[in-house]
């Protein structure tokens, strides 16, 4: 049987999906703008 595809770990996930794993790109990135989109639209949580 193969094993579980979710090994949490808080390092690996704030660094693909948390606020500077957004932010990093600068300029006119999609990247950039999705905080911008979670804030305009006000989200309590912005990233992960």
């Amino acid at each position: 049987m193969p094993k579980r595809t979710y090994q949490p770990n808080k390092r690996k996930k704030s660094k693909k999906h948390g606020f500077f794993a957004r932010k990093e790109k600068g300029g006119k990135s999609a990247k950039n703008n999705v905080v911008k989109r979670r804030r305009a639209k006000g989200r309590k949580k912005l990233t992960a």
